[in-house]
């Protein structure tokens, strides 16, 4: 079963993804079997620390990958991880270089991630996804296992921070941490996929109801504190932002998570608006590139095709109050700077530009 950022790789001379992501009767379950090589410290997976080695190759489209671009510039990792960024959609074998001159990237000098993944694994049968790092040297993949690359930047990556990194990790909250991504991610993240890709009215109608379920825990909590956990923005923030920024323009309909718009549940959509308009949220975000990778790549829900124009994001920017809640969004760090104009989100895409 591939899933959402995933290109399946096969060489048959069809390469639409019908069939790819909906199955008929069943529900839908994500493929978390990804390639799990580490880069540490120690390069005890024969990957070291090493600044200028490795290319993070991250689609905007995508909710996994986002969170990985997030995370990069929160810490101020560009000089050490350089970034890759396929365009939006492609085809049942990868994700592709089209934004690029020639359509290829100008780092790996391919035109497919699936390059990259075939020089680790000749023949790489799993989904081709994003986000995944690649060894420059030698041109092939080291991982595409998501959740642990936001965690690896926290804490391999440190001697890269930028001066006034946030603590993405806090030590005093990391159990509370793991319980609370634990159920963001197979209640919302993958919730929302669970609707999206049902293959029958029964799986559907389970999926919608343990997606509300958490939402409404969601909104409660959110009600209360500023961010999910302590006092300032964690990991569990970048990976519900990720979701709930999606959610209006491509979920509620697209994947008919339409119980209600997010703009309709006050504490959420404050909170998410409070992580938009903090740098290093909204300005990794590209709304025209989500729209066009969810409505043309999902043959299987939306056989036409057609992108909807809207909806109006202007009131992304508009003011959200969640200051009253206290909180300190980087704790004892500081804002990252200016986003470097080669990685700007494309004028007219963001809610702002």
């Amino acid at each position: 079963m591939t899933t959402e950022g995933t290109a399946q790789a096969n060489s048959s001379g069809d390469h639409s993804t019908k069939g790819s992501y909906v199955t008929g009767g069943t529900e839908y379950t994500r493929d978390t079997n990804y390639i799990e090589t580490r880069i540490t410290r120690d390069g005890r997976d024969g990957y070291p620390v090493e600044a200028g080695r490795y290319r993070l190759v991250a689609a905007r489209a995508c909710p996994w990958a986002n969170r990985t671009i997030i995370v990069r510039r929160l810490l101020g990792l560009e000089d050490a991880i350089s970034l890759g960024l396929p365009g939006p959609t492609h085809d049942a074998r990868s994700w592709t270089f089209d934004l690029d001159p020639d359509g290829r990237d100008p780092v790996l000098g391919i035109e497919r991630l699936q390059e990259a993944f075939f020089k680790r694994v000749p023949g790489y049968q799993r989904g081709i996804t994003v986000p995944a790092v690649v060894d420059i040297p030698t041109g092939a993949v080291v991982t595409n296992n998501f959740p642990q690359i936001t965690l690896d930047f926290s804490t391999e990556w440190k001697e890269f921070h930028r001066e006034g990194a946030p603590d993405l990790l806090p030590a005093e909250h990391l159990e509370e941490m793991e319980q609370v991504n634990k159920r963001i991610f197979t209640e919302v993240n993958n919730g929302v996929y669970r609707c999206g890709f049902a293959g029958s009215q029964e799986a559907y109608n389970a999926a919608y109801d343990r997606l509300w379920t958490a939402m409404d825990w969601l909104e409660e909590r959110l009600s209360k504190q500023r961010y999910l956990i302590g006092d300032t923005i964690t990991e569990a923030d970048v990976r519900l932002f990720t979701t709930l920024v999606r959610f209006d323009p491509v979920y509620h309909g697209h994947f008919k998570c339409n119980r209600n718009k997010l703009t309709e549940m006050p504490a959420l959509w404050g909170y998410a608006r409070d992580l938009f308009q903090t740098p290093g949220f909204g300005d990794t975000v590209d709304f025209e590139q989500i729209k066009a990778h969810y409505y043309v790549v999902h043959e299987d829900i939306n056989p036409t095709g057609i992108v909807p124009q809207g909806p109006d994001v202007a009131n992304w920017l508009s003011g959200h109050g969640r200051e009253e809640l206290g909180g300190r969004p980087f704790g004892n760090g500081t804002a990252p700077g200016p986003v470097r104009e080669s990685e700007r989100v494309a004028p007219g895409h963001g809610a702002g530009n």
